[in-house]
């Protein structure tokens, strides 16, 4: 049996100020609420914010990795959006063979990357 990633979950302490932020500043699609929690939809995987406090890994081996990367076919045109919304992005731009992307927090404290591969 195929299996594929279904949900993601983050969480937030002002829920309705994360939907703004990843419908208006990331322009992701926001779906219809299922049980009240939003849920955007990243190509069939449902994106869901929950209330509550995002605790980062404690001790972890690699101290900056996102808890979520989302692909993009222009990380130039991202870059110009988030910063008309004033978002910090405390890395720049970084890279690697065939691959470029930054790394921020959203307004929950959620570690977020966006990547482009070349």
């Amino acid at each position: 049996m195929k299996k594929k990633l279904a949900v993601v979950s983050i969480w937030s302490e002002d829920v309705p100020e994360l939907v703004h932020f990843y419908r208006d500043v990331l322009d992701l699609n926001l779906k219809t609420h299922h049980g009240g929690q939003p849920h955007f939809d990243l190509a069939g995987v449902n994106l869901v914010v929950l209330e509550g406090k995002p605790v980062p890994a404690q001790n972890a081996t690699i101290p900056r990795f996102p808890i979520l990367a989302i692909t993009t076919d222009d990380l130039d045109q991202e870059i110009e959006r988030l910063k008309h919304h004033g978002v910090d992005l405390p890395w720049g731009i970084e890279g690697g063979p065939g691959t470029k992307w930054i790394m921020f927090h959203d307004p929950g404290g959620n570690l977020i990357e966006l990547v482009e591969f070349q």
